[in-house]
């Protein structure tokens, strides 16, 4: 899948079609990656998987995962922008990356969130006991190599 249409929007997998301004001015704000430096967050998307959410050619939101294709996937810096909130684009994002013809047959996929677990748990994530502020949440696999 390089990219999947949904009425005036699309989620597509071409790096070349993201808006490393609008990434970085995200993050930068964000209370996860407050003050990243821009060549941090080139740097983490050259190194992986990355979706963007656009409206014509404006990028709207952005998700990435760290995975090494076969048995792992972790859930990073998925946003939507704030004027773009409450249109259902979070959810689709989420359906999308989990849904990717690469990715089938993890056996684990990870996240950390403060404010997102209910998104998360229309997936099948689970809260794993962690000692900090963040949710720690997985969908853990245990048969996925007896199938």
């Amino acid at each position: 899948m390089n990219e999947e249409l949904k009425n005036r929007f699309s989620i597509s997998t071409d790096k070349g079609k993201l808006n490393l301004e609008t990434i970085h001015n995200f993050l930068n704000n964000s209370y996860w990656a407050e003050n990243i430096p821009l060549s941090v967050v080139e740097k983490c998307i050259n190194n992986s998987f990355c979706f963007g959410v656009y409206e014509g050619d404006k990028q709207v939101g952005f998700g990435r995962l760290i995975t090494d294709y076969a048995t792992f996937a972790y859930f990073s810096d998925v946003f939507i922008l704030e004027e773009y909130r409450g249109l259902g684009l979070a959810k689709w994002l989420v359906e999308t990356m989990l849904q990717h013809p690469e990715l089938q047959g993890l056996r684990r996929w990870l996240l950390a969130t403060k404010d997102a677990q209910e998104l998360y748990r229309q997936f099948g994530f689970q809260e794993v006991k962690s000692s900090d502020s963040f949710a720690f949440m997985e969908i853990f696999r245990g048969d996925v190599y007896q199938r």
